[in-house]
């Protein structure tokens, strides 16, 4: 990445905490407290060492929220497919205005429940390279959410906090899983599922 691609995605990244900070204003899909917002930024810059970004990958941020990690993975990976998906529609409206105002055009932005998205045909099956949350639910809810979406051989990674040994556990179990990976960053912790 050249020196201009850095700061083009350095603006973009501040462009996106400026309009995050502008929407929680209005409706309150973050804590209020800007340390929190670019907190959130950098727990987003996370998931980059999670996924083999390649041209035309697709990837599916599940309970978005306000575009996290969504957003910062699209500023990162232009080259890359994101649908922005969240339960909550006011929060897919405000992500979308997100999107639109900083010029994304890699990001679709889909309103639905997680476990509904494949069964009701609301996104296809198997179209996705890999899934990324944010802790929206425990591993193993996540990985029942994701087993449709996700293409063979595809990836979930997410970011947990505290004492996940239980949930790593129960998860490793499923006939769907192949196997989990683990990167310690203090108290957040990167996990990457494997899918058979």
């Amino acid at each position: 990445m050249s020196i201009t691609d850095n700061w083009q995605t350095l603006v973009k990244e501040q462009q996106y905490n400026d309009l995050l900070m502008e929407w929680n204003a209005k409706i309150n899909l973050v804590s209020r407290q800007k340390k929190n917002v670019l907190d959130l930024i950098e727990d987003s810059k996370l998931f980059l060492q999670g996924i083999d970004f390649t041209p035309g990958i697709n990837i599916l941020d599940l309970g978005t929220g306000g575009g996290i990690p969504g957003i910062i993975l699209a500023v990162h990976h232009p080259e890359a497919n994101f649908t922005l998906v969240d339960s909550i529609q006011k929060k897919i409206n405000v992500v979308a205005d997100i999107a639109k105002r900083m010029e994304l055009t890699n990001v679709i932005t889909v309103c639905g429940r997680a476990e509904e998205l494949a069964g009701k045909g609301i996104l296809e099956k198997q179209s996705f390279d890999y899934v990324v949350s944010r802790s929206v639910a425990v591993l193993q809810d996540l990985c029942a959410w994701s087993k449709d979406l996700i293409k063979p051989g595809g990836k979930l990674v997410t970011l947990k906090g505290g004492d996940i040994h239980g949930e790593i556990d129960k998860t490793r179990r499923l006939p769907y899983v192949k196997n989990i990976h683990r990167k310690d960053f203090g108290e957040r912790i990167l996990l990457t599922v494997d899918f058979v």
